[in-house]
């Protein structure tokens, strides 16, 4: 990973490289109702769960994605960023917050963190972000950014969930 996406620093948050160290408060917290209406199911175990997140961790180390844990003023884990396909035209941005940390402003405030420092490097790039158009804390929270809104993809998951997803170009 890239040593400037290792460590940021937001007004009230630490926004850094996501480390085992916090698996077991990823898992606990990426539950049922955080999962609702994204593609991704809850994990079924602590081993999958460490699985899949130590192929982000590779995948970061690669250079292909950012893979970042979000920590309030006391180091207390409260959610996950990712910007999958790095190096793509278009990378995706994926963030949750747990959800007693929810409606605090920490979503925008990790994502304008992570796209300033992005924007040092890719300065025209635009990301993609999609949300359920039943999850209105996600849909507002692309309208603070620069957008285009793009198709909506509806379709039901491996695991029966039916998704309603509106992709948009998101840029800071």
């Amino acid at each position: 990973m890239n040593k400037r996406f290792e460590t940021m620093q937001s007004k009230r948050l630490t926004i850094t490289a996501f480390d085992m160290k916090y698996l077991d408060d990823y898992y606990h917290n990426f539950d049922k109702e955080i999962t609702q209406y994204q593609y991704p199911d809850p994990f079924d175990s602590l081993e999958s769960a460490r699985k899949c997140l130590q192929e982000f961790i590779d995948a970061a180390a690669r250079g292909e994605m950012l893979f970042l844990a979000l920590l309030d003023s006391n180091a207390t884990f409260v959610g996950s960023l990712e910007v999958h396909g790095l190096m793509e035209e278009t990378p995706e941005l994926g963030i949750w917050i747990a959800k007693e940390e929810q409606g605090k402003g920490y979503a925008y405030e990790a994502l304008a963190c992570v796209l300033a420092n992005l924007k040092q490097t890719k300065p025209d790039t635009w990301y993609v972000y999609e949300a359920d158009l039943r999850n209105e804390p996600s849909m507002k929270l692309v309208s603070k950014f620069k957008f285009q809104k793009k198709e909506i993809d509806e379709f039901t998951t491996e695991s029966g969930k039916e998704l309603k997803l509106q992709q948009y170009f998101v840029q800071l």
